[in-house]
């Protein structure tokens, strides 16, 4: 079994984030300082403890395969372990479609 290095990182509240979605519409650029997007998800997970009642939550991840969703994905999974959410994962790979505009 590997060992990890636990990594403690200091957050604050941001005040332009909103659950759901809508806290999702925000440039790529917002989402990669000053540890935004983990504050971000850190919150579902904080919310996920609090009211999962202790039945194991299922966790989707998903994105359109453009700005970020690699990265993001990444810290998502390692975050979820740090939280010691048990789950497997499954990572696919959709192939583009050409669409008519």
């Amino acid at each position: 079994m590997t060992k990890h290095a636990i990594e403690v990182r200091p957050t604050k509240p941001f005040a332009d984030q909103k659950p759901g979605t809508s806290g999702l519409r925000k440039p790529t650029k917002t989402f990669k300082t000053d540890q935004y997007f983990e504050n971000f998800i850190q919150a579902y997970f904080n919310d996920l403890a609090e009211t999962s009642k202790g039945v194991q939550p299922t966790l989707v991840v998903g994105g359109d395969g453009r700005h970020f969703v690699r990265e993001g994905t990444r810290i998502i999974i390692q975050m979820a372990a740090a939280n010691n959410v048990n789950s497997r994962f499954s990572i696919t790979k959709k192939k583009k479609r050409n669409f008519l505009r």
